[in-house]
Formats: structure tokens, sequence, C-alpha cells
């Protein structure tokens, strides 16, 4: 981490990045500065920032060029703010860029001191607890990051980075000032309880931090509902039991009266528990309270059984359920295989993405087919979902068929008034996919083949989520619970705690929420799923061929480690 691209001086900038000019972007105006751009000694500064995918008053964004490498702005005048509480304000804050030598970038997360200047630092007391006398190293260098991708060529450029996760030498909060808060949103999911427990113990036992509320109900609980003092003592024995003590809620908050509810309680340190949902709203609440400048850290800890998160390697609960799936797996095969002509079939979770059903079919040996929302598929014709089930029937006497509940969606012509209803995170309210394909197999076997068959549907949708998590969940959440709490000691905020490539790291909110994360059927892993189940891809040629070009990486921030040209292109919104 030695340099960052920064402006000379910010007369070279006549458009958006000249804050007086913000309203006045120019249609389809195009400038070079390949001279008043410098190269910087981090060293020199306690922090840097440079605005990518930063959403200007006037619409304008900066984002990055996969073509050229170098960075864009798109602006639209007409463009509106995403949120009530970002349109509070002129701007959001600028995603943190810093770059190095050989191609390495590292998205940085923000920090109090960022828009908080001259705030006092404390001696880590971590130092000084036993626990830690064995640790060689206590604490995280101030210039450790993880690479987001760690298989590339010799020539390639190092790619992208985040900061690691730890604790750091010195500590933006007195353990006596601090006053958190939990909260849990969204679905339910196996090492909510976990979490939960591990922030408690690690803000009491790592920190010496005795006030921490728990907030019911969700984000509303804020300011509809009442808190719940959370100690050692009271968080015990949770994380033996599913669900949340806290309780959760979904959509339907006000941002303002969040961010009043934590200025009034006096609270400066908020742990959002949850999914991608969850984590726009959390990059919400933050914006409000850096635009009121509050010394407030905003944390979040991803939370989805769906594995649907981008960037980070999974999700916690993902193993939990994974491995409570295999329960019903393993009772469709008994059920199958017991009877002449026998199919069992199983609905597991995966709205958008199907790594549930994707991992639990390979988990399990016993599926003949896994179907997941990736992977289009038709029912009739040469090469359908019928012609194969019938050929499995007549080669083994019976066959299990996994299937996602977002799949084949498409297929359900007279439920496509229903796709256009969401729920109150704003997701599509879906069509139950298992009872509608399970009629349409009796259906075709019957009236069309003459063949009779015993279809056996099971449905754990809502028990692999609702039970505690298993072992290898357990460690992740404490992992995940104890570098949240490191993270905010040292000031950090708007970001997420996730893995990536086996390292605890920093996330900024922005890429958590940017996308989904989904199997992509192109990939290795999905081929290993079409080798062990035997089943047909159901892709055409021309399937492959567009998948394979949505799935070109990105080209790194800059060309070379030197970015020559900035673009500034007007996108007029048409009526």
């Amino acid at each position: 981490m030695d340099s960052v691209l920064a402006p000379s001086s910010t007369s070279s900038f006549s458009s958006p990045l000249n804050k007086s000019n913000k309203n006045n972007c120019e249609n389809k105006s195009r400038f070079s500065v390949p001279s008043s751009f410098v190269s910087f000694n981090l060293r020199k500064f306690s922090s840097v920032s440079f605005g990518h995918g930063y959403r200007y008053g006037c619409g304008c964004r900066l984002r990055r060029s996969r073509s050229s490498g170098c960075f864009k702005i798109e602006c639209s005048i007409r463009a509106t703010m995403a949120s009530s509480a970002s349109a509070a304000s002129p701007e959001v804050s600028k995603p943190k860029i810093v770059t190095g030598p050989g191609g390495y970038v590292l998205e940085d997360v923000p920090h109090l001191s960022d828009y908080i200047p001259n705030l006092p630092t404390y001696p880590n007391p971590l130092q000084d607890n036993p626990a830690y006398s064995v640790v060689k190293q206590y604490f995280v260098h101030v210039d450790d990051t993880v690479p987001q991708k760690i298989v590339v060529h010799k020539d390639g450029p190092r790619g992208i980075h985040f900061r690691r996760a730890g604790p750091r030498q010195k500590v933006y909060f007195h353990s006596d000032e601090v006053h958190a808060c939990i909260v849990t949103c969204g679905g339910l999911c196996p090492g909510l309880n976990t979490v939960i427990r591990e922030i408690v113990c690690g803000l009491y036992h790592m920190y010496g931090v005795k006030k921490v509320l728990g907030i019911d109900g969700g984000y509303r609980g804020f300011y509809a509902k009442n808190t719940v003092q959370l100690n050692p003592k009271v968080v015990n024995d949770i994380h033996k039991r599913g669900g949340t003590i806290l309780g959760t809620s979904r959509g339907g908050h006000d941002n303002t009266k969040i961010v009043d509810s934590i200025q009034d309680r006096g609270i400066n340190q908020v742990y959002i528990i949850g999914g991608d949902g969850t984590q726009r709203g959390a990059d919400v609440i933050f914006e409000e309270i850096r635009r009121r400048g509050l010394k407030v850290s905003v944390v979040g800890i991803p939370k989805t059984i769906d594995n649907d998160i981008p960037v980070i390697d999974r999700s916690f609960g993902f193993d939990t359920a994974v491995e409570e799936a295999q329960r019903a797996i393993n009772a469709a095969h008994v059920e199958a295989e017991s009877i002449e002509n026998g199919i069992g079939l199983v609905k597991l979770m995966g709205r958008y993405s199907g790594f549930i059903a994707m991992y639990a079919t390979l988990a399990s040996r016993d599926v003949d087919c896994c179907l997941i929302p990736e992977s289009p598929f038709y029912l009739e014709g040469p090469g359908g979902l019928f012609e194969y089930i019938e050929r499995r029937l007549k080669e083994n006497g019976h066959m299990v068929i996994v299937i996602a509940e977002g799949a084949g969606q498409e297929l359900l012509s007279e439920s496509m008034q229903s796709m256009t209803q969401k729920d109150a995170s704003g997701n599509k309210l879906l069509q139950d996919v298992g009872l509608w394909i399970s009629q349409r197999i009796k259906d075709y076997f019957s009236k069309q083949r003459k063949m009779p068959i015993n279809l056996k549907y099971i449905d754990p949708t809502y028990m692999i989520r609702a039970i505690p998590s298993n072992a290898s969940d357990n460690v992740y959440c404490t992992l995940l619970a104890q570098s949240a709490v490191h993270g905010a000691m040292a000031g950090y905020t708007g970001f997420t705690s996730g893995l990536v490539n086996t390292r605890q790291t920093y996330i900024p909110f922005s890429r958590i929420i940017e996308k989904q994360n989904q199997v992509v059927i192109t990939d290795r892993m999905w081929a290993r799923l079409l080798s062990s189940t035997n089943q047909p891809s159901f892709l055409r040629a021309i399937d492959v061929a567009e998948d394979k070009v949505d799935e070109q990486p990105s080209t790194q921030l800059l060309d070379n480690g030197n970015c020559r040209e900035v673009i500034l292109v007007s996108n007029e919104k048409t009526k």
C-alpha cells in the first residue's frame, strides 16, 4: 500500500468533481487529465479517499470502465437519491480507493476520523488481557490486506484487496464511553443467537464494555418497541436455541427515526445482523449518521442461509442449512426406493440463488436431478425434464429431485400476476413451485404416458432455518462477531465483517449491496453436480455462450498501474 491516485488540484476538474459546479454538468463532455494526477506516499496521510461508484449531487457517478480499466463519470441530472436519508444530504460518502504498484487496489472502509477531526485515541485494552498474553503479535498491522482473488496470472495485476480484520493498537472508544446496540433483521437463520452472544461477550470480556442494548423486533424496534439489556449472563446459553432472542421483522422502517433514536439514547456502536436488504438499510443509516457528524460506528454482520451475499466466502448459517437439508433428502430417497416408480421431490430454500440445493445435492449423492433458479429448464420435449424422469425410472426404478424455491418460476404462467407482488423487504412473492411441479409430473405420467408413479413431496423450507447452528457455523459466528467488535472499537464504520479467501476482512457496504451472489452454471462446481447426478444441463448452446460472456472478469482499476483518462458521459433518462 504505497500510493493513492488523487487530483493535484481541484481546479483541474471542471465538472462534477468540482463541488462548486456540481449542478452544471455538461452533456457529452470529455476530458483527459494525464498530468493532473499525482502519486502520494500513504505514510503522509492519516486517511485517503477517492470516489468509486460515488454518487454526486447532480446524479453523477464515478464508475470503472470494463474495457479500459479507467474511471468513467456517468452523469444523469435527473437522477434521484436512493433513499430519504441520502436525499437530505447533498452527497454521500466517497468510497475509499487506495492504489499501489503492480495493479494493487484497496477498497478501504470508512473511518470515524474521515468526517470527525481530532478524535482522541486510547491504548487497546487487549494488550493487558490474559487471553491474548500468549499471542506473539497482539495487533493487526495497519497495512495488512486480503486479496479478493487468489488465482492470478504472473503478469496480471494484483487486483482488489480488502482491509484485514482484527484488533488495532489504538482504539477510538474508551471502554466506559461505549454504549452499543445489536439488532437482527429479516428472516431467521441458524447462528443468529451465537452472533448476538459473541458480540456481547466480546465487548464485555475483551474491551470491558458494560452497556449493550438489544433492539427488539428488527429496525422498527429502534423507535416502536422496548429494548433489552444484554450481558454475558443473559446471553450465556442462547446459542443452543434457534431463531433470535431479539425478534426480527422485515422492512417498513423509518431511517430518520432510527438515527434519532440512536442519537437520543447515546448509542455509539450499532451492530446490524441481516441479509442484503438489511445491509442496504445499514448503509442508509450509516450515511445519515455521517451526515449528522455523529461518533457512531455502524457495523454489519452478513446473514442469509441462501448464501447470496457477494464477495464473502459464505454467510453464517449456510453450512447448518445444507446439513439439515440432508435429512429431507434422505427421507425422500427412502420413500422413493421403497416403492415401484417412486419419486421423492424435495423443495429447499433459494429465492434467487441455488446454493443450498446445489451443495445439499453434492453432499447427498442420492439426488438424480437438481433444479435451481440460475439454470432454466423445460418440461416437455426432447431433453426435457419429463423425458429425463421417465428414462431414470426405467433405469433405476426410482429417483430423487431437489428443487430450489425460486426455480422454474417463469414456467408458472398462470401465476405471473403474483410475481409482481413483493414482501416488506422488497422480495418477489413466489408461487410454490414444489406443489406445481409435483402436479405437472403426476398429470404427465398418468394422462400422457399412462405410466403409474408414486410421488412424495417434502417441504422442509422453514425447518432448516429455525434450528441452532452446527459446530462449523458456531465457530464462524464467533469469528464474525469478534472481528466486528475489533473494527468498531478501532473506529471503522460503514462496513460488513466477512470471510474472504478464509481470512476475516472489513468490506465496504457498497460492495456487499451492489449485487447478489449466484451459482455460475458454467463454473466447475455446477459441472461437478451435473457429473454427480448425470442430469441434462437443460442448456442450449446459445445459453452457454451468453453466460460465458457475462462472466468475463471486470478490468482492474488501472491499466498497468496508470489510468490515463477520465471520461464524463451524460446519460439523459427518457420519460
